[in-house]
């Protein structure tokens, strides 16, 4: 089973946001010592708990900071760019880390309606997703009406962010998909269309499904529900608020949550993965049974660093 990280350069209180970058790319190193395939970075603009906006120079500078993980983003939203912009950045990335690139690409729009109107973005380019999914690998074969500089010297692989229309958009351009959320738990009719719709391409000659989800390991149970509750409070803080704030010290649900976040903050809780190494393992390989994944990204964040990189060595000896 493959095995990689999503690091969103998540801020915390007590850290400036520049600190948060720096400690993603720590992250990577740790990530590439312990085993893991991949690590991702993610595209999110004008979010003050998040200081990932430009995954291509993030990626650049773990590139030089690590040997052979690869590099994904996860991913580049494709409404807020042009097609051309994405190969060429890539390409770039590619050229400087050869053989080591993966290009995850989604269709979601900004956080907030102000973010949506500064990037210039709204539903029309969201529903040119699969226009503009042609064109980029259009551009990445050397098949586009120009040549993208650098030109690349292998395929960059793609893989598509998705939920249901994604898989279906991701099923005709043959190519992989990452799922995660709601679909984890619920009906998998869509990831089986996907699988029964691919139709082989040069980025992929059978259908390939890496899910997604929060996934933090402590010595109990109980220590990892605290780990998980940090970033519970924030995502459930973030739906009241409109604003997704840095992380905290919280390992308990706060006394001053209004029952709608309490109950968002216990459903982000019930859709990870969280627990002793024992309950971890039993957890995961149910979720690889239920949805047949081909690999597992745990895109998890706690306030505590040391805590985190333990999680992430013990998941990666656990799944080894």
């Amino acid at each position: 089973m493959r095995l990689s990280l999503l690091d969103r350069s998540r801020t915390r209180t007590d850290r400036s946001a520049a600190a948060a970058v720096s400690d993603t790319i720590e992250r990577a190193r740790w990530a590439e010592a312990a085993g893991y395939e991949r690590f991702w970075v993610a595209e999110h603009h004008a979010v003050p708990g998040i200081a990932s906006g430009s995954p291509a120079v993030l990626l650049a500078a773990i590139g030089a900071a690590t040997s052979r993980i690869r590099l994904g983003s996860g991913g580049v939203m494709l409404p807020n760019h042009s097609p051309i912009v994405v190969a060429e950045q890539f390409a770039m990335l590619d050229a400087l880390c050869p053989g080591r690139v993966d290009l995850g690409v989604g269709r979601s729009l900004g956080f907030t309606p102000p973010i949506r109107k500064v990037l210039r973005a709204d539903t029309e380019d969201a529903e040119r997703f699969a226009d503009d999914l042609a064109d980029l690998q259009d551009f990445l074969l050397g098949t586009g009406p120009v040549t993208v500089q650098p030109a690349p010297e292998r395929l960059i692989p793609i893989h598509v962010l998705a939920t249901g229309q994604g898989l279906a958009i991701a099923a005709q351009r043959g190519l992989p998909v990452v799922v995660g959320g709601p679909m984890l738990t619920g009906d998998l009719a869509p990831l089986a269309a996907y699988r029964r719709e691919f139709v082989p391409s040069a980025f992929a000659a059978q259908p390939s499904v890496t899910v997604s989800l929060d996934v933090l390991v402590a010595d109990t149970d109980a220590e990892a529900r605290r780990l998980a509750m940090a970033e519970a409070v924030a995502m459930a803080e973030s739906r009241r608020t409109g604003e997704f704030p840095p992380l905290r010290a919280v390992t308990e649900m706060p006394d001053g949550l209004t029952p709608r976040a309490r109950e968002s903050a216990q459903r982000s809780l019930d859709g990870s993965v969280h627990g002793s190494p024992a309950t971890v393992r039993r957890r995961l390989e149910d979720l690889v049974d239920r949805t047949g994944a081909d690999e597992i990204l745990s895109s998890a964040s706690t306030f505590d660093r040391d805590a985190l990189r333990a999680s992430d060595e013990s998941l990666a000896a656990l799944l080894r």
